[in-house]
């Protein structure tokens, strides 16, 4: 591949820009709908705010998964960039009809614009993908680094710019977030060639291709199906910190939203820094695998932290779990990657975010009904998520 350092960049750009559209939101949505006007979009068909509010959070991540599910498998039919710019095609469209809903204060287009904005944002699973066909003229570990680090970025940029931009109208960061895109799609199509398109005749429709390839079928595979499993629930504990370390620091640490804002910009810099910096200088000299179980340990161990309610210990323990989070983060797609290959790059990447979105679904449910009784229950639950993962990847590991 020509320019594979150019083609990495030009990935790492459009995952930072799908990450801050999808972050946006996250300041918006609430004050919009608590604190915003009665009318016709707060109050729409007379049902309660939070009600409203929790159907418009849910609808983008159940289209992620949607995504995830199927985007990566096309990628391996169609071709790596024709479907990322199909994908980042219709989320600017998805984006404006957003801005557009909320100027005509027109709920139900809003959630439809929201669900197939968030189908479209599910082509993470590409970008890892384009990730490890560079290999090996770029590590895999390294590739795999960055595009998180872009990720994390995007997670730390978004919510900021969309609290900025908020004062402007709740149409506004909307609007930004498709223009936005636009450099993203300029750089994929100039920079990125077409990989991952499968060379052997397919003559099934599209809805047949994704009826029968989707990334749950690799679970048919028992090697797969075993790493599904122990991802699953490291997954579930990374979400229930992510969903739930808010409230313990609202209930324990005593923090407002700036103070929140300021944790979790902590965390999103440690995030950032060990992806980018300090990894993929030294990862190299470990297997993927046993890093994997080391920093499902750790994560486990910092979660557990929290359980104690003290303040100081609590705020340290969630700004350095960035660490372990983040090795983790690059170390099992790069372990997927190798062991799974032949299964298809896109399929395999769409498999593993897919897992992720189905732990954020089981971290909903189960965390709802745990907070009633006490915020610890799910992080402990969470610690116990990641410790049983490590377990399982130890012997694993130990297994070859």
């Amino acid at each position: 591949m020509r320019h594979p350092r150019l083609v990495l960049f030009a990935v790492c750009s459009v995952a930072l820009m799908s990450t801050v559209g999808v972050a946006l939101p996250y300041p918006i949505l609430s004050p919009l709908f608590i604190d915003g006007p009665v009318n016709g979009f707060t109050h729409w068909a007379g049902l309660p705010p939070k009600l409203l509010l929790g159907i418009a959070i849910v609808l983008n991540p159940l289209g992620i998964l949607f995504g995830s599910v199927i985007l990566g498998s096309l990628s391996d039919r169609y071709g790596r960039r024709r479907i990322m710019l199909a994908t980042l095609s219709l989320a600017v469209l998805g984006y404006l009809l957003t801005a557009v809903a909320m100027v005509r204060e027109d709920y139900p287009l809003f959630a439809l614009a929201r669900l197939a904005t968030g189908l479209c944002e599910g082509n993470a699973a590409i970008a890892r993908a384009i990730a490890a066909d560079l290999h090996p003229q770029v590590d895999r570990t390294r590739s795999f680094s960055l595009v998180n680090s872009s990720l994390y970025i995007g997670w730390l940029v978004g919510p900021l710019l969309g609290g900025f931009l908020m004062p402007f109208g709740a149409a506004v960061p909307f609007m930004v977030a498709a223009a936005m895109m636009l450099p993203a799609l300029v750089l994929l199509a100039w920079l990125v060639p077409d990989t991952g398109r499968s060379n052997t005749p397919d003559r099934r429709s599209l809805m047949v291709f994704a009826r029968e390839q989707h990334a749950f079928r690799l679970l048919e595979q028992p090697g797969l199906r075993r790493v599904f499993w122990l991802q699953l629930a490291y997954t579930f504990g990374l979400n229930g910190f992510y969903e739930f370390y808010p409230l313990w620091l609202v209930e324990f640490a005593r923090l407002d939203s700036q103070g929140i804002a300021l944790v979790t910009a902590g965390l999103c810099v440690v995030m950032t820094t060990t992806s980018a910096l300090l990894w993929p200088r030294v990862g190299l000299r470990f297997t993927p695998l046993g890093s994997a179980g080391a920093m499902a340990w750790l994560a486990a161990g910092g979660i557990a932290v929290l359980l104690a309610g003290q303040m100081e210990t609590g705020i340290a323990a969630t700004v350095l779990l960035g660490v372990p989070i983040a090795i983790y983060g690059t170390c099992m797609p790069v372990y997927w990657s190798q062991r799974f290959d032949r299964h298809g790059q896109g399929a395999v990447m769409g498999l593993l975010s897919t897992t992720f979105c189905l732990a954020n679904v089981f971290v909903a449910l189960v965390g709802t009904a745990l907070i009633l009784i006490d915020t610890r229950l799910v992080l402990a639950a969470s610690a116990a998520g990641c410790a049983w993962a490590a377990w399982r990847i130890g012997l694993l590991h130990r297994a070859g």
